[in-house]
Formats: C-alpha cells, structure tokens, sequence
C-alpha cells in the first residue's frame, strides 16, 4: 500500500446550521499536514463542509500529496438492506439512491426523516429506522425502538460488533443519532466521489489507486485518549487525536488495517475496528496511555503593539495557549490520593447496595398503616447492620430493626425508636408515619454503573470515600506535574552562606519548592546560577530535561543583568509580558527545548503573587486539573486605601476576628515578613478605588490556591 501525506478525520452533524462561533454538535475536521497538526476546521454546515472538502481535496492533488480522509458515520448498512432498497448489493447503488432523494439547505435543513419513512414504507413491519422529535411527527417512523423489526438483515454490521459500536445505522433521534448521519453524509460522500483521483476504501475494487482515499472512521475507538483532552469542545478533541493517532502509524501497520475482510465490500469497514490499542499507542509514551501534544513554541507571543496588559487578558491568554502535558497512569486506589483523575471512575456497586434502615426502631410495610394510631404485633427476631432477617415481614406486623440493617421482605418503612411504645410483643406509635420514612433506598447515592467521579476531579479522602463504598480499587490518574526551581542572580546566595551586606539569602526557591510540593506537584530544585548567560544555559537544559515546566526568579525584565529574558529572547519565543499589576509587572514567558519558562521577577512578594495569579492556573491546566479560578470572598475592608486606575493590585491580607480584611503595614515587595504575617490577598480591580472601613472588598485565602 502507498502511504498518506494528509490525514482529516471528519466529525459530522445531522443537525441544523451552527452559530459561526465554534462549538460542540458541529461539523469538525481535524487535519494532519506531513506530519504537522494543523488547527481543527469548524464547519457550520454540511454544504459549508463539502465545499471546504472539495477545495481541500484540491489543493491537496495540486501539491502532490496523497489524502486519507476518514468520516464518522458509516459507509455501509447491514448485509442485504441494499439489495432490499434499490435491488443491487452494490452500497454505491445506495449512496446514489439516496443522493437523488436527499435535500439540504445552507440553514441545515433538511428531509431526512422524510426519506427514512420512504424507505420504511418497502417494509411490512414497522423499522427499521426508529426514532424522531416527537411522537406525532412523521407517522412512518417508530418512535422508540421497541416493536422495531429490522427483517432479513441485522441491526448493525460486522464491523459494528468488532469495534465494539453502541449505535445503530438506523436509529434517527436520541444520542447517538448515527441514523441521522448516514442519511446526509451519503449523498456527500458520492458527490465527492467523483471527483479526479478520489476513491472510496475498501468499496472500491481498486481503492489504493487514489490520490484522496475515504474511509470510514468511529472516534469511540479511542475513547480513553480523548477523555484525557482538556478541550471543552469533545468532537474537535477527536478529530484531532485521531488524525494524530493515523498520521504517526508506519506504513506497513496502516496496511493491515486497510486490509478488511470480504464482507466489507458490502456493508464497508470502521478503519482501525479491533485495533484500539494499536491507535491509542500510536498517541502514547512510555508508561502513559495518552501522550499530550507539545506546547506550540509561540504560544507566549504577544500581539504586535501590545504593551501593558491587564490582568484578565493575560490570564485568557495563558488559559487559551497552554494545555494538559503529562501523561496519565493506572494507580491502586490506596495509592492515589492527592492524584487527579485521568478518566471517569465508575462505581462497580450500588452505594447502599441494598434498601436499608437509616435508624433504630421498628419496620413494617407502610400500606397496613389507617389513619388513626398504630399498634403492630411483632415478630420474632430482629434485622441488625450485617446480620439480616431472612423471611418476610407478614403484613399487618412489625420487626426489631436496627441501623444499617437490611430491609426485610415484606418492609419499606422504619419508625424511630423514639417514638414509640412497647411491650415486646407490640409496638404503638403515632400514625402519620410517611411512606419510606428513615430508610435509605438502594443506590440511592450512587448506582451501579454510574459515574462516581469526573476527570480533572483531585482525590482527597472524601473521594477516596466514595471510591471505596462503590468498590472502585485502582483509577487512572495524570502523573504529577514535574515543575523545576531556578533561583538567578549574582546578588543571590544560599541561606547560612558567609554574611556580605552586597548579597541576599534565597528566599524564593524555598518558597517556590514548598508551594509547589504543597500543590502536590512534584518539585524539582534547579539550585542556583549566578548572572552568566552560560551556566543559566546550562541551568536551563537540565531542567527541560527532567521537568515539565520551570520556575525562575530573577531577570525576568529587560536590563543588562536581566539573562532569563535574554535567554529566551534568543530562542525566538519569549513573550514580555508586562503585567498591568501591583506587585509584579515584569513576567517573562517563553519556552525552552519545548518546556515552557515562567520568568518571575526577583522580589519575594512578587514572585509569590505572580505564581499565585498566573502559575498556579497554568500549572492546574498543565497537569490535568483544568483552569482554577481561586475563590474569593466579599469582607469588610478593615483599611483605608486610596488606588489610582490602571493596574490590578494585590495587598498582603489576613482576616480579623470580627471578620474584616486587615492589610499589611507596607506594600514593599521587599517586606517578606508580610507574606508570613498574611493569610492571604486583598485584590483590589483595574479602575480606581478610594476605599475606606467597611467598604466591600475581595478577599482571596491562601488556602484558595492550594
């Protein structure tokens, strides 16, 4: 087989025209250029898309390059459907049927329903297409599934139950509306494949003679890659990933899995169906499911003619450039805590598993209770937490039940001890008891099979908890973000050195290195390199290659001394950032070796505000926690403060007794002490602000970070 030069994966939508703002339930294309990842296409529309296609396909032939281009709908219906509808097994007799009958608009509009019905009609039982937006709607198409009789052929394909596919090629309405999909990307697919050099894989006899190949594609093949995505966006996360995944297999692999077997030229072939694992290692790295997609090296570069920027804009900027960059891996659940979850756990039971008593007391069955008072005879034997009452509670009678304890047959309601009376051969109580009172039903926590918990969720011991009471014992989790510390400056020197009144204790890296083991990140320490633009190279290649990101403190600015900004500045990516806030201003963000630097400047208190506001978020977003917004609190403001507009500022704070926000004497960024004395950040907004006790202000904790 010949290889590929270009790889578009095609995520397609039955749907009515989409917004021109990007979003989910669209039309993506994810394309792989000789081997560059370009941006995802969004398409509003399915003509919008064969034009995009058509001119794609093209430009692709003019430059010489051979085209996979793979769709996620299928090519084919099941063994004999063909034949039933236009009296050929031929499925491109079927693409063209369809073609003549199918209409579609610029809006999205089309008569897909209409069609499905038509078809529906050559059939003396109701189906096989099923399901629609209304139940009055379109007559000759069932409503549900149910009754549905899909005759002499069967209701998927082979390739179907090889890969595992959950949705059917003639289901219409509610998720997945494949059904829907096949009927208006057909009548495409064959407009498109009469174009020069096009064929189709494995329908055509010889498909490997075109210059562009389709092929059928189902992202659900590599579902446990995509989960790994931070992209809000779910369709174009697979578009791209696969394209990935098809672009990095060798030629030869490839080629077995284009070698499909005799009953695919009939009902056509998912590309890759039963080679999942073939696909997402095609993404991975060692010991990793998933490896995530470098950082691009101008992902810090600053619009021309942007000088100060403020303090949202800047994080919107981090927050659209950076995404996740470690792989993930499967963990025991006793060794997981402080790890974020790589992928959704499901629970493996029911939590309760079954209907218990939430009480002591007594339980019978709610419907022998009148009106009035009760008195219920009791039965022999009791329901106590692991040793349950085996036979069935007679109607009209009660049962010993203590908490925890399983409901007998025969009980759905519990009265607590405390409210009634008894002999030990009766029980009398009150009789406005509800129905299900002090019990708990079965799953009603959780149920078997439901998501317990979502990725990016970090597990502490409430979660490891839940886990553990739905009988999750291992999940997989994103490997801690490794993040590198290094101090610079000639004026630096370690804590405990000679004293010299010319030179300052570290201060930084120990802070830095603490707060990131705090953030459970793993800390690497850097140590610490004078002003020499050599060793601050030598500093920075040893940290691209142990660390995932890295921390300078120190000549992040634009002086002569100011090295870390040289340094990038020769790489081509630095972005000088200047801050529009208070204390901070100058971050300088770049990448080295593919490792992105945020140069944070020399000052204590701004280095830890600056890691705070704008590394801490990033760092979530790169290890797999997504972006964190840390929460703030409206307090009284135990100050007087006057701020002239222009720069966001934040004041070194601490909470009073009485429940203000009291800040620290001084606003130098010198002045540590202020850091150890706060409890956390006043922020005060971009505009002006003359504040004065008692006027609102908001107050961030540090523990808001963490």
């Amino acid at each position: 087989m010949r290889g590929f030069d270009t790889f578009i994966v095609v995520d397609w939508s039955a749907g009515r025209a989409k917004s021109k703002r990007p979003q989910k339930d669209a039309i993506w294309a994810g394309v792989v250029r000789q081997g560059e990842v370009a941006e995802p296409v969004y398409l509003r529309s399915r003509m919008e898309a064969e034009r995009w296609l058509d001119q794609t396909f093209g430009a692709e032939r003019t430059e010489g390059r051979r085209v996979l281009a793979g769709f996620d709908f299928p090519f084919g219906y099941p063994k004999g459907f063909a034949s039933a509808v236009t009296g050929s097994n031929d499925p491109f007799a079927l693409w063209d049927w369809l073609e003549a009958r199918i209409t579609d608009t610029e809006d999205g509009a089309n008569n897909r329903f209409e069609v499905a019905e038509e078809i529906n009609c050559l059939f003396a039982d109701p189906g096989p297409f099923w399901g629609k937006h209304g139940e009055d709607n379109f007559p000759g198409v069932p409503y549900r599934k149910q009754g549905v009789i899909f005759g002499p052929f069967a209701e998927k394909r082979e390739t179907d139950r090889v890969a595992k596919a959950a949705s059917s090629c003639f289901q219409l309405a509610f998720h997945p509306t494949v059904g829907g999909q096949v009927l208006t990307g057909l009548p495409v697919l064959a407009r498109l494949r009469r174009r020069e050099g096009v064929t189709v894989w494995p329908l055509d006899q010889c498909w490997d003679e075109g210059q562009v190949v389709l092929a059928e594609i189902w992202p659900g093949i590599i579902e446990s890659a995509v989960r790994l995505s931070e992209d809000k966006i779910r369709d174009r996360a697979q578009v791209t990933l696969l394209a990935v995944a098809l672009s990095r297999l060798r030629t030869d692999i490839l080629a077995k899995l284009m070698d499909a077997p005799p009953e695919a030229r009939e009902e056509a072939w998912i590309l890759g169906a039963g080679a999942a694992t073939t696909l997402i290692e095609a993404l991975s790295m060692p010991n990793s499911p998933l490896r995530p997609p470098p950082l691009r090296d101008d992902c810090f570069a600053l619009p021309p003619g942007i000088d100060w920027t403020p303090v949202d804009e800047a994080l919107e900027r981090l927050r659209a450039r950076l995404h996740p960059v470690v792989g993930a891996e499967v963990r025991p659940l006793a060794g997981a805590e402080g790890r974020i979850l790589a992928r959704s756990a499901v629970a493996r039971r029911a939590n309760p598993p079954a209907a218990n008593s939430a009480v002591d007391g007594y339980g019978f069955a709610h419907a022998a209770l009148g009106p009035a008072d009760v008195t219920l005879p009791l039965i022999e034997g009791r329901a106590a937490a692991g040793a349950p009452y085996g036979r069935r509670v007679p109607e009209g009678h009660a049962i010993r039940i203590l908490t925890g304890a399983l409901l007998p047959d025969g009980v759905d309601t519990v009265v607590l001890d405390e409210d009634t009376a008894t002999d030990g051969r009766q029980v009398a109580f009150r009789g406005k008891v509800k129905p299900g009172a002090n019990t708990r039903r079965a799953g009603e926590d959780v149920n078997e099979g439901d998501e317990a918990l979502a990725p990016c969720v970090r597990l502490g011991p409430p979660e490891l908890a839940l886990l553990a009471a739905t009988g999750v014992t291992e999940v997989e989790v994103f490997r801690p973000l490794r993040v590198g510390v290094l101090s610079t400056g000639s004026e630096i020197v370690a804590s405990g050195a000679t004293p010299d009144p010319a030179r300052t204790y570290d201060a930084n890296r120990p802070m830095l290195l603490a707060l990131l083991r705090d953030w459970r990140m793993e800390a690497v320490d850097l140590g610490h390199v004078p002003d020499d633009l050599d060793r601050l190279r030598t500093a920075l290649d040893a940290g691209a290659k142990t660390a995932d990101a890295i921390l300078t403190s120190g000549g992040a600015s634009a002086g002569d001394e100011d090295h870390v900004s040289a340094l990038l500045g020769e790489t081509g990516t630095r972005g000088d950032w200047r801050i529009a806030l208070k204390p901070g201003r100058p971050l300088a963000l770049g990448m080295w070796k593919g490792v992105p630097v945020f140069g944070l400047p020399g000052n204590p208190v701004a280095a830890l505000v600056c890691t705070l506001i704008f590394a801490r978020p990033a760092f979530a977003l790169m290890g797999g926690e997504g972006w964190r917004t840390p929460q703030g609190f409206t307090v009284p403001a135990a100050f007087s403060k006057r701020k002239k507009p222009g720069r966001r500022e934040y004041l070194r704070a601490r909470m009073t007794p009485e429940g203000s926000a009291e800040v620290f004497r001084s606003e130098g960024s010198g002045r540590i002490s202020g850091l150890a004395w706060a409890d956390g950040l006043v922020e005060i907004g971009d505009d002006a602000r003359d504040i004065v006790p008692g006027d609102p202000v908001r107050y961030i904790p540090y523990t808001s970070f963490r």
